[in-house]
């Protein structure tokens, strides 16, 4: 097992790769590390090469443990694994009611080439993804923290916890998209050809969610309020980009927060994908492949700087 992945009570990595002397405990806050890490930019290329090769040499753990977050979950229930499809359909047909139905929200000009699809496609476009991603976040903020017994007394790569929660939630986003496309399938009898390129969205989506994942896990071991703040971010962000909205209906000084907010471009390429069909938002297929990047490689670098740490705090 990769020297560098050994976690314990009271392990430490290797003297070869020099970061004990680097970083003494005793000079070095993981506040301080986490900015270091941050600000190391030629590092980066390193973290993304060590991370993939991690995950390359664990990956038949990681399925296994993944596997087992998703039957756990409803372990005892009496439906039992069948909310693994209830759960993403039932809140889909929540915000479905409420907005379609209750709401009556419509789009002017749908059925046109500016706005090909209608409403209730244009919402799920992004709602799907941002459910999904709302999960995972949540999940991720305690990965760690929550398993303080694999930490602490088990040499183990606690890499994968982290890991684990995105790609759980990655096959929760899978059933919802599976609703979607049955829907596009029965309304319009045809799909864009854009949908060929879901699995690349899908693709940045995991690897940016490992590196957010990462962090939180990081931050979520020295601060237990990490869970509720994501909790809530992932209520209030989701008014804060075009997945209820379009752009053009928001108030003119509210504009720019949809452009400053860095998930926005995640969800026009996914609405470009299943709504659009062609590239309306050519600039959020440069921004969203460039975050995604940075986030993976920018989440490693600060949990590898301060999970030397985790075993003495949890």
């Amino acid at each position: 097992m990769n020297r560098r992945a050994v976690v314990g009570c009271r392990a430490f990595p290797a003297a070869g790769n020099g970061l004990a002397e680097r970083f003494p405990r005793e000079e070095q806050e993981p506040e301080t590390m986490i900015l270091k890490a941050l600000l190391n930019i030629p590092a980066y290329r390193s973290a993304f090469t060590n991370l993939v090769s991690l995950l390359r040499q664990h990956r038949e753990l990681t399925l296994e443990m993944t596997k087992r977050e998703l039957t756990d979950r409803y372990a005892g229930q009496v439906l039992g694994t069948l909310w693994v499809l209830m759960h993403p359909l039932l809140l889909m047909g929540v915000y479905v009611f409420v907005f379609v139905a209750v709401m009556k929200i419509k789009i002017e000009g749908e059925g046109t080439f500016t706005l090909p699809r209608d409403y209730t496609a244009y919402l799920l476009s992004g709602l799907t993804v941002w459910l999904a991603c709302q999960e995972c976040l949540t999940k991720s903020a305690t990965s760690i923290s929550s398993q303080a017994n694999l930490v602490k007394q088990v040499v183990f790569p606690i890499e994968i916890l982290p890991v684990r929660s995105v790609l759980s939630t990655a096959v929760t986003q899978l059933v919802s998209m599976s609703f979607l496309l049955i829907y596009l399938l029965i309304r319009y009898q045809a799909l864009p050809w854009t949908v060929l390129l879901l699995p690349v969205l899908l693709f940045f989506q995991v690897i940016q969610f490992i590196g957010l994942g990462m962090m939180l896990a990081s931050v979520g071991v020295y601060l237990r309020d990490v869970k509720d703040v994501v909790t809530v971010f992932g209520v209030v962000n989701m008014y804060l980009m075009p997945v209820i909205y379009l752009p053009a209906m928001a108030p003119g000084p509210f504009k720019p927060i949809l452009y400053i907010n860095p998930f926005s471009y995640m969800i026009w390429c996914y609405q470009d994908a299943w709504y659009f069909g062609r590239f309306e938002h050519w600039y959020a297929w440069i921004v969203y492949p460039l975050f995604s990047l940075f986030m993976f490689m920018a989440g490693y670098r600060v949990f590898r700087r301060v999970r030397i740490f985790f075993g003495n705090v949890l």
